[in-house]
């Protein structure tokens, strides 16, 4: 299995023109040219940057994602290289704002595409965390609070990318109400 390309990498990420970064980002070679579009929010660079650390790892989980039943498939958790690449599949009912918390990882970048329904998720800095937790290293994970951020509306016409920089607030019902199903795509970082 192979998505990528030989790409002209006569630099790193992190010094690449905007104009080289958006030239290799919109040619999809990234995400093995799944039709799905990211998010506007995904950080382009840093999808750059940890893509070209790790290949095979990110081919492995986009390939996944653009060719798996993922309508079909049960919920649960399958690994698709140990706890390398590794995908949880969900269906829920999106909860109120006041029930939901902000997350980041340290371990692991989420990939999160909605198969169908929408929620609301809220994405910040993680600098504008509040932690309430402490980090849960077992779960790659530390809930909290965020007094700045802003809300993206999640459906099946795109996916998000949250970085260890990133802190979000899944699963926060529309005024659509029904049940959403969630691939998440965790790549080790």
């Amino acid at each position: 299995m192979s998505c990528s390309c030989n790409y002209n990498e006569s630099a790193t990420p992190e010094k690449w023109s905007k104009e080289k970064l958006d030239k290799w980002f919109e040619s999809g070679i990234w995400k093995c040219n799944w039709k799905i579009s990211p998010d506007e929010s995904v950080n382009r660079r840093s999808v750059a940057v940890y893509y070209m650390k790790n290949k095979k790892m990110w081919d492995k989980a986009f390939y996944f994602l653009k060719n798996a039943d993922l309508v079909n498939m049960s919920p649960g958790r399958y690994k698709i290289d140990g706890d390398r690449v590794f995908v949880n599949i969900d269906e829920y009912n999106p909860r109120d704002e006041i029930n939901t918390r902000f997350e980041a990882h340290r371990q692991y970048i989420d990939v999160q595409y909605i198969v169908y329904g929408e929620e609301k998720i809220g994405i910040t800095d993680i600098n504008n965390m509040a932690d309430l937790t402490g980090y849960n290293r077992a779960n790659d994970v530390v809930f909290s609070e965020a007094s700045q951020y802003k809300y993206r509306l999640a459906t099946p016409e795109s996916f998000f990318i949250f970085f260890p920089e990133d802190a979000h607030r899944p699963s926060v019902k529309t005024d659509a109400a029904g049940k959403v199903r969630k691939v998440v795509v965790k790549i080790r970082i």
